[in-house]
């Protein structure tokens, strides 16, 4: 496995805890990412980050999940699914240097483990949707290797 995809595994778990007993972020982190990421400084921080910046991002996300989840209230969503969909829009928004298409497939594949049969097909449904939502806004700022192909997908984009 991936150290990147550990360490999604592990924000998802502690975003869970999280969302379902509150708590201290820094115990949160200390218990559930810290221990299990520690021999890779650079897992660690991305973990830490993305951790943080996902729940600084929830309710926007929440809103753009929202108007893509047709005929779906946001707390009728199955909550691992909720929690990965809002770290992929996290990752869209704030990690210029992760492809929207190794964020889609890692937030499927994670669901694809964790949660319900269905959840890889509802998740890239969303998250496609979500995505040309954010290009058509001009807010995905993507650069570095492997992001060509997001630029010739915003160039076909209608104005």
């Amino acid at each position: 496995m991936s150290s990147r995809r550990e360490a999604r595994e592990r924000v998802m778990q502690a975003l869970y805890a999280f969302t379902l007993g509150g708590g201290d972020v820094p115990h949160i982190l200390g218990t559930l990412v810290k221990p299990r990421l520690q021999e890779d400084a650079t897992a660690l921080k991305f973990a830490e980050t993305l951790f943080l910046r996902t729940l600084d991002v929830a309710d926007e996300a929440d809103a753009l999940i929202g108007r893509h989840a047709d005929n779906w209230d946001l707390s009728r969503i199955a909550l691992i699914d909720r929690i990965l969909l809002r770290m992929a829009v996290c990752e869209f928004l704030s990690f210029e240097d992760i492809p929207p298409k190794v964020t889609i497939n890692e937030a499927i594949d994670i669901a694809k483990r964790y949660s319900t049969d269905n959840s890889g097909k509802f998740i890239n449904g969303i998250l496609d949707a979500a995505l040309l939502d954010l290009q058509k806004q001009g807010r995905l700022k993507k650069s570095g290797r492997g992001l060509i192909g997001m630029q010739s997908i915003q160039s076909r984009l209608p104005s």
